[in-house]
């Protein structure tokens, strides 16, 4: 699943939407409330993806490759 704003791309790949416990801890641990854990899985709020502030806490809490934070403002290039 992938949602683009204005500067930012968010994606989590397919395999991982369907997780609730990972989309409790990116919840969690997102400081501007992009994901949303739900009783089936992942979500990202759209309205919320330009306020992404580059942090990288979606990165450490999610397993490797699991989620890309995309900056839109420099042709997609990936956060890490």
């Amino acid at each position: 699943m992938r949602k683009d704003a204005i500067f930012i791309g968010v994606e989590v790949k397919d395999e991982y939407t369907s997780d609730p416990a990972l989309g409790a801890k990116l919840n969690e641990v997102c400081p501007v409330n992009i994901y949303r854990g739900t009783e089936t899985g992942v979500d990202i709020d759209e309205a919320a993806i330009d306020e992404c502030v580059l942090c990288g806490l979606c990165y450490d809490a999610a397993p490797e490759g699991a989620v890309a934070v995309l900056k839109l403002y420099e042709d997609g290039a990936a956060l890490r």
